[in-house]
């Protein structure tokens, strides 16, 4: 059978008690699961930052023996050259050599530099990474405490919201396909999640906005479906808020 206006608002009104209750329970949690989601983000991104520091710092000593080992070569080239040197038979053969350790003592030079360069930028980057180590560290204890009362709340609360979502889904075929559509994008929209209001003291419970006496009364016939006109929200007279209120708990 066609379900009458009333009917259609009460099978509404039942759905939005029901999901307000989800709410409220989700309320509880609060923040927390965002909480736990970016310090879960810190985490990751600190362990990449500090990953990518080791990185750097494993190049730098790799560097530092690499050029280490070039100043090794151009020693043993150097004291083979002088040996050259005592040897030589002409001038050209003498500038030559001499040219050749004057080369070899440069990049010995060069070389040395480079090292204290890279030991700077080890100091400054190993001072980077302890601290990115101890954030880690800081962000990992964060975590484990946010997760630990995520994991408490939840636990006193999955229960009922489990059967409430369950109400929820066994009260859906009750509602009317275009009311539905309606509902879910006012609650979308609400902050609060209120797509169903009732009238308290001539105004709109959901915006506070005064309701006109005479829409207040075509409201409590139930002969259609009547929406707040400043805030679209769909309005119930406050008896049968009651009346609802009262099935749920007999």
């Amino acid at each position: 059978m066609e379900q009458t206006v009333e009917q259609k608002l009460k099978a509404l009104y039942e759905l939005q008690t029901i999901h307000t209750k989800i709410d409220k329970i989700r309320q509880v949690r609060g923040e927390l699961p965002m909480e736990v989601a970016d310090l879960e983000d810190d985490v990751a991104g600190l362990e990449t930052r500090i990953q990518k520091i080791k990185s750097e710092l494993d190049d730098l000593e790799d560097d530092i023996v690499t050029r280490k080992n070039l100043i090794k070569d151009a020693q043993a080239n150097t004291k083979k050259y002088e040996t050259q040197l005592n040897e030589v038979k002409n001038n050209r053969e003498y500038d030559a050599i001499s040219k050749e350790i004057e080369i070899q003592g440069l990049d010995v030079q060069v070389s040395e530099k480079k090292i204290r360069e890279y030991g700077f930028d080890i100091a400054s980057k190993t001072q980077v990474y302890e601290k990115a180590l101890a954030d880690l560290e800081a962000r990992k204890s964060d975590l484990d405490a946010k997760k630990q009362e995520l994991g408490t709340i939840t636990a006193e609360t999955e229960k009922d919201e489990t059967e409430l979502t369950t109400q929820a889904d066994k009260a859906l075929p009750n509602i009317d396909e275009r009311l539905l559509f309606a509902y879910n994008r006012l609650r979308k929209n609400a902050k609060n999640g209120l797509a169903v209001v009732t009238i308290q003291r001539d105004s709109c419970s959901g915006c506070f906005n005064q309701i006109p006496p005479q829409r207040q009364s075509d409201i409590r016939q139930r002969k259609k479906v009547i929406v707040c006109e400043h805030c679209g929200r769909i309005l119930i007279d406050e008896q049968m808020a009651l009346d609802e209120e009262e099935t749920a708990t007999a």
